[in-house]
């Protein structure tokens, strides 16, 4: 909480201040009736002690509004502290639409971490100071944890499907990043920084990176090299769905249900294409398990998000440095 309190990291985040009133709540309700049960304790264990041996103690009756009071308070407290607590989770767990994405790889033992822009780091994260940063996290192996305690931010990075986690950093500076579940015999050496910096400082990092082009470029060439392209053609001959428009949107499946194309879909759809077929379609893709790395998963979702933004019209302005398309853009919808 205080920068020279040692027992406290100092808050760097936007939600660490409501994480912290909520902890210091629950802190302070347990403080309180842990020191009114133990008074209350010894002050019984002396008045109602035995004084003589053959000593026989009042019949007590019991009383309904005592009864009553001490299942009330702590209903009343305990619903405080879940619904408290669940509009805390929800907010960490819904980041805004305009937030810069980054994605998040775990792997025995280092954080290997891609910007859109195509910059790659391994156990460290820039970021812009005062910017919404969302992130997308899995893990190659085994189960890991990412956490920030400056940020208060803290989620299970789980193999085989994708977990969203959100912060705006609120002072330049660098602030540890931990894996906070044992993950093996290095897991104590599972770090590294996040470096929050000055906007322009930040654009001028993320324009010295390397030329080989975005993520979503990256997935396109891909795309074309697993002749993805052959199948899921732009026009309405190919023997896949269109993926044009597809991310965001709601998808029809051969059982009858529907389901949102986010990242976990298309990732299940590359993976494990049979799990949920496109009505109107037959179960022809072959899988993509072994073939390709989780970070060319990330190159192939990147590539499909793109194909749902709205095309710039000629003339347009470029999108400013730093900033996906898909930035302050809502994606289509049905």
């Amino acid at each position: 909480m205080q920068g020279g309190l040692p027992l406290f990291p100092e808050r760097a985040s936007s939600i660490a201040g409501r994480v912290d009133a909520l902890f210091f709540f629950l802190l302070g309700v347990a403080l309180f009736f842990s020191l009114i049960i133990t008074v209350m304790i010894v002050y019984f264990a002396v008045k109602y002690r035995r004084r003589a041996p053959d000593q026989i103690g009042a019949l007590i009756t019991g009383s309904t509004n005592l009864e009553t009071a001490w299942m009330v308070i702590p209903l009343i407290l305990a619903m405080v502290m879940f619904g408290w607590g669940a509009s805390l989770f929800v907010s960490i767990k819904t980041p805004p639409r305009d937030a810069l994405e980054v994605y998040v790889v775990g792997k025995q033992w280092m954080w290997k971490l891609q910007h859109p822009e195509g910059q790659k780091e391994i156990n460290e994260l820039h970021v812009p100071v005062g910017r919404e940063i969302k992130l997308t996290l899995t893990s190659e192996d085994v189960i890991h944890d990412f956490f920030v305690p400056a940020f208060r931010i803290k989620t299970d990075v789980l193999p085989g499907r994708y977990s969203t986690l959100w912060f705006k950093a609120t002072r330049p500076g660098q602030y540890h990043l931990f894996c906070a579940q044992y993950c093996g015999t290095n897991h104590a050496i599972m770090g590294g920084w996040v470096t929050v910096m000055e906007p322009a400082e930040f654009q001028t990092w993320l324009s010295g990176g390397p030329a080989e082009g975005s993520l979503a470029s990256a997935g396109e060439k891909l795309f074309h090299a697993l002749a993805c392209a052959t199948c899921h053609r732009s026009d309405s001959q190919g023997r896949g769905p269109k993926l044009d428009g597809l991310y965001g949107s709601m998808v029809r499946l051969g059982n009858g249900q529907s389901v949102l194309a986010d990242e976990g879909y298309i990732r299940q759809s590359i993976l494990n294409p049979k799990a949920k077929i496109v009505a109107g379609y037959q179960s022809l893709m072959p899988t993509f398990q072994g073939l390709v790395t989780e970070e060319q998963v990330l190159q192939l979702i990147a590539y499909i998000k793109s194909l749902s933004l709205p095309r710039p019209s000629p003339g347009a302005a470029p999108p400013a440095p730093g900033r996906t398309p898909s930035q302050g853009q809502a994606t289509k919808r049905p």
